[in-house]
């Protein structure tokens, strides 16, 4: 069986679920040849909150910090293979669709992803992102 270790990185935020509490996970988990990130939201790295109450900007941000933990796992946005995506209001779908080809455009394929209508946990937030990506492994090593 293959080690798993944690990733933590400062470039994206990990808060606490409650005032005062740690987080119960981790920002990501390597296994193998793959990062699990666990679901980020759209709050700033630094201050831990919300960057916008317009949906556009807090979509970026959540694709950032997303970006953020697979990097600091040792991934790229292009080995992002799957993606879920929690949306407050089924409304905002065409504008998060718009966004997230804009993320993913560079890319020489988009990942496989499912998109759900669902309530985040924290107020305030109308999206939330989680994905799994393969390590890229340094072809010189």
């Amino acid at each position: 069986m293959s080690e798993r270790a944690a990733v933590e990185t400062a470039a994206a935020p990990l808060v606490g679920f409650s005032a005062g509490t740690a987080a119960p996970l981790s920002q990501a988990v390597v296994h193998g040849d793959l990062v699990y990130c666990s679901g980020t939201g759209p709050l700033d790295p630094k201050t831990h909150t919300i960057v916008s109450a317009e949906f556009v900007p807090q979509v970026r941000q959540t694709l950032a910090n997303l970006l953020a933990v697979v990097e600091a796992a040792g991934g790229t946005k292009d080995s992002i293979l799957k993606v879920n995506c929690y949306l407050r209001n089924i409304e905002d779908f065409p504008e998060f669709n718009r966004e997230y080809r804009a993320f993913f455009a560079d890319c020489p394929t988009f990942p496989a992803r499912t998109t759900i209508h669902a309530a985040p946990p924290r107020a305030g937030v109308d999206v939330e992102i989680e994905c799994t990506a393969a390590l890229v492994r340094d072809p010189q090593a």
